[in-house]
């Protein structure tokens, strides 16, 4: 399963990536999460402490194997065919989560020709995570799907658009799903998060009615989230409302009862 989680900066995006891929771990299976956030900071959210996070070096700015995929003996000209499944085992974080994380790295419009070294490793490596590779895949995306490429995109099974309730997070939302709508993504929905009272809740379900769109699942505002956040310390999954909501959509996505 290719899961491809997007929405507006704020909404907590990563936080409920790093939440679902734990979750499938919980649930017995191999994951790969992937940071391709032009601010990354899942490592975080799957449990490594900030020293580690920033010792990461992502992808896209990891000279020595940018050179070894592509480099030929002719300044200028480098190759366009190459593997990349040698990259997961050298470079895949393993995580407390129990998640392995690989960060991709600042990499604009990788769908849209750009050619330079850099880019067409990480756009190779997307493609043999999404399409080649039986582990459960969790993106943690940027606002769209467009840093996955047309031919990317196709083989992803799920999108999900995360949203709270402010009206600009929910128009961002819709936007990315009508993107997505233009693939062959079988499965697109919202995800509100945050939502803290009926009134809220609400609002998400108006809007989405509104643009003909499914809420897939409603994560609660739950103080404890914003509090590890501030700490930095574990939060504690047993009394967390939202992990609890991000388990049973993990369920759903299982299609189990």
């Amino acid at each position: 399963m290719k899961i491809a989680v997007c929405g507006k900066g704020g909404v907590g995006k990563t936080f409920f990536a790093g939440s679902l891929a734990e979750q499938f771990v919980l649930a017995g299976h191999p994951v790969i999460a992937i940071d391709a956030d032009s601010s990354p900071n899942l490592a975080i959210t799957l449990g490594l402490s900030a020293d580690q996070a920033k010792a990461i070096i992502p992808i896209a700015e990891n000279e020595e194997l940018v050179r070894l995929k592509t480099g030929t003996d002719y300044s200028g000209v480098f190759r366009l065919s190459f593997t990349v499944d040698d990259i997961i085992g050298r470079y895949a974080v393993p995580t407390p989560s129990g998640a392995s994380l690989l960060v991709m790295g600042t990499v604009k419009a990788m769908g849209s020709g750009c050619s330079c070294p850099a880019h067409s490793v990480v756009r190779a490596l997307m493609r043999h995570l999404v399409v080649e590779r039986e582990e459960v895949v969790i993106l943690d995306m940027e606002a769209g799907i467009e840093h996955l490429g047309r031919a990317t995109a196709e083989y992803v099974d799920i999108l999900l658009a995360v949203t709270d309730a402010n009206l600009k997070s929910l128009e961002t939302a819709a936007n990315i799903c009508r993107l997505a709508q233009e693939s062959d993504i079988r499965t697109i929905a919202l995800v509100a998060n945050r939502i803290a009272d009926e009134r809220q809740q609400e609002a998400v379900r108006l809007f989405a009615e509104q643009q003909n769109l499914t809420v897939i699942a409603r994560v609660p505002f739950d103080r404890a989230v914003s509090e590890s956040g501030m700490t930095g310390e574990p939060l504690d999954a047993s009394a967390s409302g939202a992990i609890k909501a991000i388990r049973e959509l993990a369920k759903t996505l299982l299609g189990q009862p």
